[in-house]
This record gives structure tokens, C-alpha cells and sequence, in this order.
């Protein structure tokens, strides 16, 4: 932008900016007199006033991941907003399970080249070591996406940047929230250093916007800066195997989960095939502490079909467990993990980071009118909070359930296992993951389900061994 353009954008008041445009305007005139007026010369101020007239809102998307990418790609392509994306890490490899569902690829519009593998076949396995293979009711052309993060974020990020978003490589530190932005329309000031070569702490610098969508992850500074809240979470911890060919055709098709107090007391452990190794990895909220105990415990739970693999890469990253008390706050929002939309029982987190960062730019654009206004935080909960509620809230609450009646202990988890025999419930189960609804309209199936669920968990009680005690009373209590 022209040094105009950039003055009428920083933290002046609305007073100062309108005599910036008549003096401006002024300066034009009177070059119009001057000679070079009359002998065809170019005159430099008319490109300055018509920068000035032209001058554009801006948005600052922060974080590049699913959620930032998705939204940052609405917003580049509203010609009236300036759009820019910060992401600290170009290449990151989020440690993640790397599942998407069927439906993604297509609403997304993914190509197949960032799907590792294609899933139609999962295995559980129990406390006991009892295997119930699901994945017979999959249509031919139905299966579950397994992806890289840094090939899946990667794409997408390119996209946005193709659709004319401004990237900036660099660590957002500091937020500057002014006291009246709930009211006013005074820019925020986001502080960060901008990486470049030769800089190993990147250089500091600072940037006036309209608009912020945080779409920073668990430790969200955005959702500091907006005094968001804390929530509980999660630490997921996934290394990277790289096994055999032989080994690897067991996992062509296939994922495996486990479930017993030895690889999480409240969740589970999986191996998910990637695109020349898999992915062995476990998490907990109740007992973070012991995480590497309940990673070594999956490593020996997959046994020989894992046997004599390198780790290539160890990840672990924290996963929230509940929204945030505040996803917006004046025009600040928050989407993906940042504003804590990752399901109970399954984990899922990289489909509704991608649906929450569209849908939020989506409803702000529409509510910014061509960047002809900025939006109030009761307009963007009307559309996008609202929305969003309605369309998953359900599937957050029956996940949240389910988490609490089979992942409990090792009696309600081998009930969880034998339950999963049932093709009724794996077409609901697959139904739900795949096409992002919540399944269940048999009222006679549904009222076996129920007999059937209590069944096995009175045998599940009856036979499985107790659970491990443990006690961390410090750390439980732990927020962020």
C-alpha cells in the first residue's frame, strides 16, 4: 500500500483520518495547477488519493493449519478485504492420527494426492486382547482418508495464497485489544517476528487489522489476547514407525485401534498407516504424566506387526476437550483447536478445524458486505457461533456420552469392543464419521442397541480385571 493508504490504517481516530483524506485531497488539487498538469506528466499524489479512496479492511487470519488455510481462502477471494496469513512453521508436522473423513475430500475439494491411504477396514482390539474386525458395511467407493498433516496443511495453505491471501512467516507474540473494540472500530495491533533468512529469532514487527481469526491451535495467543478462557485438555504423543514392506501390506487398507487402562485410563491407542510408515500413538487428559508409560504400552501392544521398526519422528501436542467459554470476542473469533472443536471418544479435530475456519470467514465476509463494513461480535455469534451449534453440537454430545460410558474402565471397555460386532453399529458408526451426521433412525434397531449395550456391559464388569490407580492432583487441575 501507499505510504496514504498505510497512515489511514494505523490507530488514528476517526476525526484525524477524515482531515488525512481532505488534505490529500487538497495536495491533488492543487498539483492539477502546476504545470506537469498540462503536458501530459503523471501525477504522482492522484495514485496517492486513489489509494486512499480505495483503502480495504483487513483481516489477519493466524495460524496456517486447516482451520487458518480454510478460512484464509474465503477471505482472499472477497476482493474488497486484505487478507493476510501468519503461520509460524511452513512445514510443520502437527502430531496427529492424520484421519479424514469421505465427505472432506469432496466438500474441500482435496485431491487424492493427500490421502496417504485409504481406510476400509478397522481393527479393535480390547483389554483382553479380544479383536472384533469393523468396516464390512463401506460401500466399494466409502473409505476413511489417512493423511500427513504437512502435506494435507500444506495444500490447502497454497491455495489460500493462490486465491491472493499475503503469507507471513512468523510467530504472532502479542495482541494489542483496545479497551473499546467491543464498541469501536479502532484497529487491533498484532506484534510478531517475522522470520527470514539469516534471523534464527526473526524480526519484530507489528501490524494494524481490522478483522483477527485465531486459528492458533491449543495454546492459542490469540484466544489470551481476547481473554478467551482456559480449558482442559488432552496430550496426544504419536511416533512415527517406519517398518517394512511385508509389514506395511498389513496396513494397506487397514487401522488399528486399542482400548485398556496399559495405553490411556481415558482414551485410546492407535496405529494409522501413512504414506511409507505408520503412525503409533496414545493420549490421555486424567493422567498426562504418564504418557511416555502409555506410549511404550501401545508399542508393545502392536507387537510383531511393528517389530523391528525405526522411529523416524516423535510428536506430542496438547488437544483440547471442550470449547472455549469464549469464541468471540469484539471482531476477534476463534475456529479449529483454538476455540476447542475436537470431539469426545473418537478425537477428531482436523474436519471441524476446516468447517470452522470456512464457516466463520464465510458469515464475516457476508456480514462485512464487500468490505464495506466490520461486523459487531453480536452479529458474528448470530451466524457463525450459531450455526456452527446447531450443525455439530449434537455430535459433540453423543460423542461425549459415549466417552463416558465405554472409556471409564476395562469392563464398560470390553463391552465397547463386542458391542462394535453388531453391523448395526458399524453402519451407524461409519454412517456418522463419514458423512458428519448424526446416525440412528431404526427405532426397533435402536431399542436392541440399548439391550444389547447393557448386556455387554454387565459381562464386560463381570470378567475384565480392575483398572490401574494412579493420582496426580496437581496436574489434573492444570488449564491452558
Amino acid at each position: 500500500l501507499t505510504f496514504i493508504s498505510y497512515l489511514s490504517k494505523t490507530n488514528i481516530s476517526k476525526t484525524n483520518k477524515m482531515k488525512l483524506t481532505i488534505a490529500t485531497l487538497l495536495i491533488a488539487s492543487a498539483a492539477a495547477f502546476t504545470p506537469s498538469a498540462f503536458n501530459g506528466a503523471r501525477l504522482g499524489n492522484t495514485v496517492a488519493c486513489d489509494s486512499a479512496l480505495d483503502m480495504k479492511y483487513k483481516v489477519a487470519v493466524v495460524g496456517g493449519g486447516p482451520s487458518g488455510a480454510c478460512a484464509a481462502e474465503i477471505f482472499a477471494q472477497e476482493k474488497g478485504i486484505d487478507t493476510v496469513l501468519f503461520e509460524r512453521k511452513l512445514d510443520n508436522a502437527k502430531p496427529c492420527g492424520g484421519a479424514i473423513p469421505l465427505c472432506m475430500v469432496g466438500e474441500f475439494d482435496l485431491p487424492e494426492t493427500v490421502v496417504d491411504r485409504k481406510v476400509r477396514k478397522m481393527n479393535l482390539i480390547s483389554p483382553t486382547g479380544v479383536e472384533v474386525n469393523i468396516g464390512e458395511t463401506l460401500q466399494p467407493d466409502e473409505y476413511i482418508g489417512m493423511c500427513r498433516r504437512e502435506i494435507l496443511d500444506t495444500y490447502i495453505r497454497n491455495r489460500a495464497i493462490e486465491y491472493g491471501a499475503e503469507i507471513i512467516n512468523g510467530l504472532v507474540t502479542t495482541i494489542d485489544v483496545p479497551a473499546d473494540h467491543k464498541t469501536s472500530d479502532n484497529t487491533y495491533k498484532i506484534h510478531y517476528a517475522e522470520y527470514q533468512e539469516g534471523s534464527s529469532t526473526g524480526v519484530k514487527k507489528t501490524m494494524d487489522v481490522d478483522v483477527i481469526v485465531g486459528a492458533d491451535g491449543a495454546n492459542s495467543r490469540v484466544a489470551k489476547a481476547m481473554d478467551a478462557g482456559q480449558y482442559n485438555f488432552a496430550i496426544a504423543f504419536q511416533e512415527r514407525i517406519k517398518i517394512s514392506e511385508e509389514k506395511m501390506q498389513f496396513y494397506e487398507e487397514m487401522a488399528e485401534m486399542y482400548v485398556g487402562d496399559d495405553v490411556s485410563p481415558d482414551f485410546y491407542g492407535w496405529v494409522f498407516p501413512k504414506y511409507d510408515h505408520v503412525g503409533v500413538g496414545t493420549g490421555t487428559v486424567v493422567n498426562r504424566p504418564a504418557i511416555k508409560q502409555y506410549q511404550k504400552a501401545i508399542r508393545d501392544r502392536a507387537g510383531d506387526k511393528i517389530e523391528g521398526g525405526k522411529i523416524i519422528k516423535v510428536e506430542a501436542h496438547p488437544i483440547p476437550e471442550h470449547y472455549r467459554p469464549r469464541r468471540v470476542q469484539g471482531r476477534i473469533s476463534l475456529v479449529g483447536d483454538a476455540a476447542g472443536y475436537v470431539t469426545k471418544c473418537s478425537g477428531e479435530g482436523i474436519y471441524f478445524a476446516a468447517k470452522s475456519g470456512r464457516m466463520a470467514a464465510e458469515e464475516i465476509v457476508k456480514l462485512m458486505d464487500g468490505g464495506k463494513r466490520l461486523p459487531t461480535q453480536a452479529e458474528i455469534e448470530n451466524t457463525y457461533i450459531k450455526k456452527y451449534d446447531s450443525a455439530y453440537g449434537p455430535t459433540y454430545a453423543v460423542l461425549d456420552a459415549l466417552q463416558k460410558v465405554f472409556y471409564v474402565n476395562n469392563g464398560a471397555r470390553e463391552a465397547f469392543v463386542e458391542l462394535c460386532n453388531s453391523k448395526y453399529v458399524q453402519q451407524v458408526t461409519f454412517d456418522s464419521y463419514l458423512y458428519k451426521r448424526v446416525q440412528g433412525n431404526n427405532p426397533l434397531d435402536d431399542l436392541k442397541l440399548l439391550g444389547d449395550t447393557i448386556g455387554c456391559l454387565i459381562k464386560g464388569y463381570s470378567n475384565a480385571k480392575p483398572d490401574a490407580e494412579f493420582s496426580n492432583p496437581v496436574e489434573s487441575q492444570k488449564r491452558i
